[in-house]
């Protein structure tokens, strides 16, 4: 078998001289894009195949990944934030693709104890996932369907290292806009929110409906890639229902507890998305 070659951040890709086609792990159909992938073309990785990319060059026609790089950047400051106040254990529902600021790293930069249980329906993704397991014993990747929360929550390799008697961290990143209005997102996000224990947190980022570029782009994903709705701000904001909402709310994803000082006006890459985190009270 031939070694894969591993980046810095254990991400695997096609051996030398093979293209992701020609390695393309057992069960996967090349012919159907896939989310994951699709976003991790977006970003210019390597584990993608033509039909994925077919889309993201599509997306990328009149916009460029400026939005996507603002939904990783925001990740690792949520994570960053939920760690500083002392959350040490993270599931992180729809994760996609390892990247550069995965959860486990900058959580782990925070608090080397800290667990992170990662959790996708693709099977891509516990393929390259595997990477991550071999060298760190605090981080899982479990494939499993977030639409159904008991399930998910039941999972003995995410109880291995999750508590739900003691707080979470629960990562919704850019993954609620994949479901339909007919699978109730709202209603996904009430089941895990019912099921942690108080003090856990709630982290969404969402497709926003609040620009043309974004209807457009979202006519793009409907149409080639079978999801990805651009929801009103209001409605995003009720999946936050029961939690106390940390400052800023919910906002665009740039104004959400920035690094540094925002240029504004944002671009229209920077009106794309909107996200927050919510605490469960007691």
């Amino acid at each position: 078998m031939v070694e894969r070659e591993q980046d810095e951040w254990g991400y695997s890709s096609p051996p030398a001289g093979e293209s992701a086609e020609e390695w393309v792990p057992t069960g996967i159909d090349v012919t159907v894009p896939s989310v994951a992938r699709v976003y991790d073309a977006i970003l210019g990785g390597k584990n993608n195949f033509a039909v994925d990319r077919a889309i993201a060059d599509e997306a990328l026609r009149n916009l460029s990944n400026e939005g996507a790089w603002h939904n990783r950047h925001i990740l690792a400051r949520g994570v960053r934030y939920l760690a500083g106040q002392g959350i040490d254990q993270f599931v992180d529902l729809g994760s996609g693709l390892p990247t550069v600021q995965n959860t486990h790293q900058v959580a782990q930069e925070v608090n080397p104890d800290a667990a992170v249980v990662y959790v996708d329906n693709d099977p891509i993704v516990l393929a390259h996932g595997r990477a991550l397991l071999a060298d760190n014993h605090r981080t899982r990747v479990v494939t499993a369907d977030l639409r159904d929360p008991a399930d998910v929550l039941g999972r003995p390799e995410l109880l291995e290292l999750v508590d739900l008697k003691r707080p979470v961290g629960l990562l919704l990143v850019a993954v609620l806009h994949h479901l339909a209005d007919h699978e109730d997102p709202a209603g996904v996000v009430r089941a895990y929110r019912d099921a942690l224990p108080p003090g856990s947190y709630v982290f969404i980022t969402h497709f926003c409906d609040s620009t043309p570029e974004g209807r457009a782009l979202e006519k793009i994903f409907l149409t080639q890639l079978g999801s990805g709705r651009f929801r009103p701000l209001e409605e995003i904001e009720g999946y936050f229902e029961g939690l106390e909402l940390v400052e800023p709310g919910v906002v665009l994803l740039p104004l959400w507890r920035p690094d540094e000082p925002v240029t504004e006006p944002l671009s229209p890459e920077g009106h794309l998305s909107v996200g927050g985190i919510g605490r469960l009270p007691g």
